[in-house]
């Protein structure tokens, strides 16, 4: 049965936690595994962005080449895809030549659409709903911050403070809560997780002893937390931006609410960031950050993930 990469809960938690040691083994040792190379026959993976990327397009079409595959990068603007061609024909073509597709697009039911008529792997490189690759890349800054055996992820407390309703807040919810860890959302009502997320939440918690509260209170989140992470409160296509940077600007990632956090907190940002408004120059450029780490660890958690969906290296 083909293995897809849609949502974070897609893997158990046990992958996640061996997905993490794979990547900070190929981190270690970047360029010892050819995982995307059997035989002499490079595996070859198809990038499509329908959406404007600088770290997705670099970290993947660098890390397939790094593991010894062929990346062909495509855009909606370079493709049928801009001209109407559907989902569906497009996941049939494209499972006839390549061995893997990612994607960065839209809705959610784009990339449900395409897995659903795809025969290889299809990988989630960021939805509206769900950003999967990037949080195990925050998971494995964390663990590197920690300098622990991952399985001692279990336990740490993670804040997110800002607009928590798409894509990072439903997937730091579900992959911390993967993790063993507790989360809390610091958001105003209309920006917190949806219901049917946070129900997931919970039955995973079940199984792994994390948590995660919601409240609106910004420093009874971030009090005592490991982690801080926060992410923009404009992205392309939202309107009324005025009325949201009314409701979030008490949500800044600021020097003053990171000081509620423990003492030796790391902050996380997925980029890019308007700084100035969800976190400040202060912050983002200041000790405490890992924003950088975070970046660089996309590449080494999706040449993990693709070498274990696509090479079936679990090394």
């Amino acid at each position: 049965m083909t293995r897809h990469f849609l949502k974070d809960h897609d893997i158990t938690p046990a992958e996640q936690a061996e997905l993490l040691r794979f990547a900070a083994a190929m981190k270690n040792d970047r360029h010892g595994f050819d995982s995307l190379n059997h035989q002499g026959r490079l595996r070859s993976v198809a990038v499509v962005f329908e959406k404007p990327s600088t770290r997705t397009r670099l970290s993947f079409q660098i890390g397939i080449a790094e593991l010894g595959g062929h990346p062909v990068v495509l855009d909606s603007q370079s493709s049928q895809l801009g001209r109407g061609e559907s989902i569906a024909d497009t996941a049939q073509v494209l499972s006839r030549y390549v061995d893997a597709i990612v994607i960065r697009t839209f809705g959610d039911d784009r990339i449900a659409e395409l897995a659903q008529h795809a025969t290889v792997p299809v990988v989630n490189a960021l939805t509206d709903g769900w950003h999967p690759c990037q949080l195990l890349a925050d998971l494995q800054t964390v663990a590197e911050h920690r300098r622990e055996s991952l399985h001692t992820l279990r336990g740490t407390k993670l804040a997110f403070v800002g607009d928590a309703a798409f894509n990072m807040g439903n997937s730091t919810v579900i992959a911390c809560s993967m993790a063993g860890m507790h989360v809390r959302v610091g958001a105003p009502a209309g920006y917190q997780p949806a219901d049917d997320v946070l129900e997931r939440a919970a039955e995973i918690n079940a199984e792994t002893g994390g948590s995660v509260t919601v409240t609106d209170d910004a420093v009874k989140a971030v009090t005592g937390a490991d982690v801080v992470s926060t992410d923009a409160w404009l992205s392309m296509g939202m309107k009324d931006h005025e009325q949201r940077v009314a409701d979030l600007t008490p949500y800044q990632l600021n020097a003053a609410l990171l000081g509620h956090a423990a003492e030796d907190a790391i902050v996380l940002h997925c980029l890019p960031a308007h700084r100035g408004e969800e976190i400040t120059d202060a912050v983002m450029d200041g000790p405490q950050s890992r924003v950088f780490d975070q970046a660089e660890n996309r590449l080494h958690a999706q040449k993990a993930l693709l070498a274990w969906l696509i090479g079936g290296d679990r090394r």
